[in-house]
């Protein structure tokens, strides 16, 4: 049971004591789940029940009381224990972060894809999501990549802009949209950033992209010379890095003869997992909130914590490939086609070399 699996478990846990009569609540939107913190056990935590607490109208560890059962009853959950004011410590059959690892590299690049309703919203099923931005480069591009991410959760979408996109646009950031024409009652503009202060078309297609994507839509984007550096100081160099890094991994231990194997890995993963673990809710938050420097700030995230682990791989000296060596390869490869995966949602290339 993957992480995503869980939350969805625990939310049922949750409907299952509300039609029983156990808990006067709504159920909430979502449940998060994460590693044990201090005094924790387990292979993931809870804290549905502090959140339950106030509006059921009872102290939280008897709302932790109430569902604990119905966890301990679902399936590929092996025991539930109830730690400080009631946490739900939750322990599961098998191995959580090779199953996580394993569903990721199932699904490559399309790992944290949905098929929800059809306006990413929760809204009608079959409805089609309209993106309507003016005629300014920044926000033909953030609705590009907003149409790019809903689709990922099986939205139907169709951009449209106040007028034609400039050519330059399209030949430099390979920007287009399905429509152009004014604003209308019907038709009002929705996407509408903070433009830049200055071209971002000089920094090229992939760079120029990050430039106007990374930043949230209210703040003014910086379009300096920062983007291009080939160092650790530049995000978009990081992200790319890092990726280009998991390729390598996998090219050098095929030299070595051994291939990825989901497995159990160090504690020292931990941050990492919980990274991977998030892409698909943040992937839906950000097709919700119409917000892809959501996933922009995110695969930051997941790079940041992948990079001091991806030299832990391979075996060193005359150091033999072990299980797990075949593990930490496994986890590396899941964190190449998240990081791939989100860079083409963003219309930014993901290169094996760097």
């Amino acid at each position: 049971m993957t992480p995503v699996e869980l939350s969805r478990t625990v939310l049922h846990a949750v409907r299952r004591a509300v039609d029983a009569g156990e808990l006067n609540v709504t159920v909430p939107a979502r449940a998060v789940v994460a590693p044990p913190g201090p005094g924790g056990c387990g292979d993931y935590a809870t804290g549905i029940a502090l959140q339950l607490a106030r509006p059921a109208g009872q102290p939280s560890r008897r709302v932790a009381e109430v569902l604990r059962p119905y966890l301990v009853a679902a399936d590929g959950i092996t025991d539930v224990v109830l730690t400080g004011p009631g946490f739900l410590n939750i322990s599961l059959r098998g191995t959580a972060p090779a199953d996580l690892v394993a569903q990721i590299l199932r699904h490559g690049p399309r790992y944290g894809h949905g098929h929800g309703r059809a306006d990413g919203t929760g809204g009608e099923s079959g409805r089609i999501v309209r993106l309507h931005c003016p005629h300014e480069l920044r926000a033909v591009v953030v609705a590009e990549a907003a149409a790019r991410i809903l689709r990922s959760q099986g939205a139907l979408v169709r951009t449209s802009c106040t007028a034609p996109p400039e050519p330059g646009w399209t030949a430099s950031l390979g920007v287009r949209v399905d429509a152009a024409g004014p604003a209308t009652a019907a038709l009002p503009v929705n996407v509408r950033p903070a433009p830049a202060l200055a071209d971002p078309l000089r920094l090229g297609r992939d760079a120029g992209r990050w430039a106007l994507l990374h930043p949230a839509a209210h703040d003014r984007p910086r379009t300096g010379d920062e983007h291009l550096v080939q160092r650790e100081s530049n995000p978009l160099f990081r992200v790319r890095y890092a990726h280009a890094r998991t390729r390598a991994l996998s090219r050098n231990a095929a030299d070595l003869g051994f291939a990825a194997e989901p497995g159990p890995v160090s504690g020292t993963a931990r941050e990492l997992l919980v990274a991977l673990a998030d892409h698909p809710r943040v992937l839906a938050a950000a097709a919700e909130h119409r917000a892809p420097d959501r996933l922009a700030r995110h695969l930051v995230t997941v790079g940041d914590a992948a990079l001091p682990f991806l030299p832990t791989v391979l075996p060193r000296g005359g150091e033999k490939p072990s299980a797990a060596h075949r593990a930490r390869l496994a986890l590396a490869e899941a964190v190449g086609a998240v990081l791939a995966g989100g860079l083409s949602l963003l219309g930014i290339d993901a290169p094996d070399h760097l």
